[in-house]
């Protein structure tokens, strides 16, 4: 593996015979019914695969409850599955003066239920309440996210805390409390679907200022990975930035007749809509936490890239995968090269020397002009993949990378994707098993100025084969099915909206991203799914009639439009059927499916917790 911009004809040749000795596998979607995919929780409008292990268990995260359940509440006979129709995540704006609204949903779904294979199920994490039980009097404030699971089952991920209430003191009439949380993300483990969860705090949660006054900050900590002998790797936070002390500093001289320091700080915690960011950042660092059987943990900080003497710069670190041999990735502020001029926020590993302590191994960077770097994942061969930034014909690009830890001094190798040279899309390898199969994401359209849509992929690093793994699903895991005469046609639904407007649209599965491959081959994924976009009104919720069934979103011509929503999907290898290799397909609504029986406003929020894009399609 070399990385050149082109290759010799030997070069080729030998690939090419490569790529016909080992072709990649045939993939089908195993949690799909009827063309649809079963990929998120109930009354929720997006799932993510997140991760899988040996025994098929896969972890998953659900955004986005909607506001009804999947009941037919009209009494008519033609239900709208609610849940996989609403449009988009709903836009939440976080207050002190207003109750907290936990909107992020942690999920398992087994290969060996008994009943119901592949669903996703909820897991409730820190008191956090099922999307389908939410309710008026029954509301959910904690949002937490599974990041991964081992062989053994423990889980791992963050979570928030829940909702505490203050009676309010403030000058403003018609507001009875303040909300606010104790943290706003901890790291966390848990051994079972039905066990409690144990948190994995960060060295640092409280903050004394100049006059040893002491205030909680809530600190922040997030579990990424689990090996087999149950180490975990992440990152804690281990102080505030000098902005934030001063922050906070300013929260607790603030008079009387403002707010108290608890709702202080929860304001400055919260995301602030202009800028993006919260005014509260921690210094943080990577870590290992070391569970025990008895439920005991022992956490070890590990070293930052560089040495900060003195310096009061915000300086960072994560560990974001690790192999079962303990060595850590993730990445780290360093001076590149011992110059201090030269501060970056590279991929970086972390291993144990002689004495048993961890060291910090910096990864070099292909050359000069790159801007930064990440390591996601690391196998027990000690091959890591990740991605790292750089203009590409005058564009900010990311290329997935992969590292040899066993010959640190050698460069990191960018693989030729779709061409045989190293091309400008977007890439990011998200994980690597011990196989050598690699899988991610890399964008999919080569216009410049415009956001592009990305597919998921599968690389194999021994014959350096590079797939989309959309061509490599059957044709019943792209939405096809057999007609009458045996000839492949797309899967046709049709719904109707409460003013008796019907739509009728094809079938569209498209993988996206690939999270976590197992060592069976089996990939945690996330495919867009098209389904219909019902109205929403001012505040994101939607238009409903008197029976409690929504209208259709109209354009401007008045007619229906769909959009693709992201569904955890699971892909495993077959040898029972072939890559579906039909052609011609638009994935348009077919001609003559909507019949317009009565007006509607259209409108909609695209919003979405992952960089993709999200194609609107329209008859």
């Amino acid at each position: 593996m070399k990385l050149n911009s082109t290759l010799s004809l030997v070069a080729l040749s030998v690939v090419s015979v490569l790529q016909v000795a080992h072709a990649a596998s045939v993939y089908e979607i195993v949690n799909i019914e009827d063309a649809d995919v079963k990929g998120t929780l109930t009354d929720t409008a997006n799932g993510y695969g997140q991760s899988i292990n040996a025994n098929n268990e896969l972890v998953g995260v659900s955004r986005g409850r909607t506001n009804l359940t999947t009941s037919d509440v009209s009494g008519d006979t033609n239900v709208i599955d609610l849940q996989d129709a609403i449009g988009a995540d709903q836009s939440i704006t976080y207050s002190t003066t207003t109750q907290i609204i936990g909107n992020s949903f942690t999920f398992h779904a087994l290969e060996n239920d008994a009943t119901t294979p592949w669903l996703p199920t909820f897991e409730s994490v820190n008191g956090s309440i099922a999307p389908s039980s939410v309710s008026t009097d029954n509301r959910n404030t904690v949002d937490s996210y599974f990041f991964d699971i081992n062989d053994a089952g423990l889980r791992v991920g963050a979570m928030s805390a829940p909702e505490k209430t203050m009676d309010y003191a403030g000058s403003v009439s018609g507001i009875d409390s303040w909300y606010y949380r104790d943290y706003e993300l901890r790291g966390f483990v848990k051994t079972s679907a039905s066990a409690t969860e144990i948190e994995l705090p960060p060295p640092y949660t409280a903050y004394t200022n100049a006059e040893n006054v002491t205030v909680n900050v809530g600190g922040s900590s997030l579990a990424a990975a689990i090996n087999s002998n149950n180490l975990i790797a992440g990152y804690g936070s281990i102080g505030l930035s000098s902005y934030a002390e001063g922050v906070v500093d300013s929260c607790i001289s603030s008079d009387s007749d403002s707010s108290p320091v608890d709702i202080c700080i929860q304001a400055n915690q919260y995301i602030d809509s202009s800028t993006g960011t919260s005014y509260i950042q921690y210094k943080t660092r990577a870590m290992v936490w070391q569970y025990n059987n008895d439920g005991s943990f022992t956490r070890t900080e590990l070293p930052l890239g560089l040495d900060p003497g003195t310096s009061t710069s915000t300086f960072v670190a994560q560990g974001l995968g690790l192999n079962n041999n303990g060595v850590v990735v993730g990445r780290s502020h360093v001076y590149r090269n011992g110059n201090t001029d030269d501060l970056y926020y590279d991929a970086a590993y972390w291993s144990k020397n002689t004495s048993g302590n961890y060291e910090y191994h910096w990864i070099p960077v292909i050359d000069k002009d790159v801007l930064s770097s990440i390591a996601y994942s690391v196998n027990d061969s000690g091959i890591v993949v990740g991605s790292y930034k750089k203009y590409i014909d005058g564009y900010q690009r990311d290329k997935f990378f992969v590292y040899d830890t066993n010959t640190p001094d050698t460069k990191p190798v960018t693989p030729n994707d779709f061409y045989s040279y190293t091309s400008d899309l977007s890439s990011r390898a998200k994980d690597i098993n011990n196989q050598g199969l690699v899988v991610g994401y890399i964008e999919t359209s080569e216009e410049k100025q415009l956001p592009r849509p990305k597919d998921a992929f599968l690389y194999n690093t021994n014959t350096q084969e590079f797939n989309d793994l959309n061509n490599l699903l059957t044709c019943e895991s792209k939405g096809y099915e057999k007609n009458g005469e045996g000839n492949w046609t797309k899967h046709q639904f049709t719904v109707t909206d409460a003013t008796g407007n019907s739509l009728t649209y094809n079938a569209d599965i498209r993988i996206v991203e690939a999270n976590k491959i197992n060592e069976e081959g089996v990939i945690a994924a996330t495919a867009f799914v098209r389904k219909p976009v019902y109205q929403t009104d001012s505040t994101g919720n939607l238009v409903l009639d008197d029976k409690g069934n929504p209208t259709f979103a109209l354009n401007g011509s008045g007619a229906p439009v769909t959009s693709y929503l992201p569904r955890m999907v699971v892909l495993k290898p077959t040898s029972s059927g072939s890559a579906c290799d039909v052609s011609g397909d638009t994935g348009g609504v077919d001609s003559g499916s909507y019949s317009r029986k009565g007006a509607a406003v259209w409108g909609w929020l695209l919003l979405l917790p992952l960089v993709w894009v999200r194609r609107r399609l329209q008859r």
